[in-house]
């Protein structure tokens, strides 16, 4: 077991997870995309991570990890909680090294998910569901792994975890056989970030190591700039490949040594990446593997000219978050606008408000009366989406022009939490 004493990745250990994925981690392949190229005036490279057997780079830790085990710890089994890529990824561990792991997951996780675990794992693992929450399950993995003397499998506070999420940077550099300007990777606990920060640190210090973090949930920010590892009180999990209230403590030391700035990320503007991907380049992200394309935006006129490798970190999207991932993007680009509206108690007044207040790309996706019963006395609901951003202030001048007593809502947020 290695010591958590003023650790620091060396490349000598990490050449040695490097070795242990052989046959278990693909080389995923760096792919130049040229979509993305023309759009910034840069030459950039996907990494693409989504494609490994459990669709995230999560394997990679997990399988160094749990491979590093004794034979004692081995026999005593693995446990680890989470609702997502990283119990894959040992749920996979188990089943290829025969090793008994127990997962704990909230009982909110959706079925596709709980399925996908047991699937890698076979009868190599059990699935525990407990509890509303990632940390109620979390807290009932560390109790269990104290009785049972197991071995608890952090997703990224661990020095083998940070050493097979390093081999990433390794292989970045072997396949683009030339140094990028920048690399920009999704970060929320920090492992990812840690091991491949380490590698270009190592292997080409010039090289801008950029994290792109969710803006409902910047931990690490916040961390880094106070200098001390910060506890948010409330995320938005949205991005919950990424979204953490708190860094670890091996990372958060590592992370200020090897990052060299950290980008919030809307997440409007992640489930804006996200379908782009999907519309432009046939790739399904999951919301934090869509993060670092969704940092481009952010840093256009810093990486023109330069040559950038953008980390697609995985591809565990459920489908039925589409419609979700749709209206955030909208909102978020300024193209879907909601309004409470008070119509005149006359006929007619409906068909005035679309012939006279719409605009000829205006649409009308929503439309609800608050009140089940006397809807003539209750106000309506309406969401509107536009063609271009700036049909609003021409949509807005026919509301008032016309007399329409109405209330926007898009920027009263809890209202807006309470409605849509």
């Amino acid at each position: 077991m290695k010591s958590m004493d003023h650790y620091y990745p060396t490349l000598k250990n990490i050449y040695k997870a490097q070795d242990a994925l052989k046959g278990v981690a693909i080389n995923s392949p760096l792919i130049f995309n040229q979509t993305l190229s023309d759009q910034f005036g840069a030459s950039i490279f996907l990494k693409r991570e989504d494609l490994q057997a459990v669709r995230s780079y999560k394997i990679r830790g997990s399988y160094n990890k749990i491979s590093s085990l004794t034979k004692e710890e081995r026999k005593a089994g693995v446990v680890c909680a989470s609702a997502g890529n990283h119990a894959q990824g040992v749920a996979f561990a188990c089943n290829k090294l025969t090793i008994k792991g127990t997962i704990y997951m909230p009982t909110t996780t959706p079925k596709q998910k709980v399925l996908q675990v047991k699937m890698f794992g076979k009868a190599n693992i059990e699935v525990v569901l407990v509890g509303d929450t990632f940390d109620d399950a979390y807290c009932k993995a560390v109790d269990f792994c104290k009785e049972a003397g197991s071995v608890f499998i952090h997703p990224f506070d661990d020095p083998y975890v940070i050493e097979g999420q390093a081999t990433v940077g390794v292989e970045i550099i072997e396949e683009l056989h030339d140094i990028p300007d920048y690399v920009i990777l999704p970060i929320g606990g920090g492992g990812l970030a840690s091991g491949i920060g380490s590698v270009f640190r190592y292997m080409s210090p010039q090289t801008r190591v950029i994290g792109a973090e969710p803006s409902g949930a910047l931990s690490m920010k916040h961390s880094l700039e106070s200098g001390k590892i910060k506890e948010l009180v409330h995320i938005d999990s949205f991005v919950d490949g990424a979204a953490v209230k708190r860094p670890g403590i091996l990372t958060f030391e590592i992370c200020k040594k090897v990052v060299d700035k950290i980008i919030p990320v809307p997440e409007g503007a992640v489930c804006t990446a996200i379908l782009e991907l999907y519309n432009k380049n046939a790739i399904v992200a999951e919301p934090a593997g869509a993060l670092s394309v969704a940092a481009l935006d952010f840093i256009k006129e810093e990486i023109k000219g330069k040559s950038v490798v953008c980390v697609i970190s995985g591809s565990n999207n459920d489908i039925t978050r589409t419609e979700e991932i749709r209206e955030r993007s909208l909102l978020y680009e300024g193209l879907k606008h909601y309004f409470i509206v008070r119509f005149p108690q006359r006929s007619g007044a409906l068909l005035n408000f679309v012939n006279n207040v719409l605009g000829p790309g205006d649409d009308i996706t929503h439309f609800s009366y608050s009140k089940k019963t006397n809807r003539e006395q209750g106000p309506a609901l309406i969401g509107i989406e536009l063609s271009k951003r700036e049909d609003l202030d021409k949509l807005l001048y026919n509301l008032d022009t016309n007399r329409i007593v109405y209330e926007y809502i898009n920027d009263k947020q809890d209202l807006f939490g309470y409605l849509i």
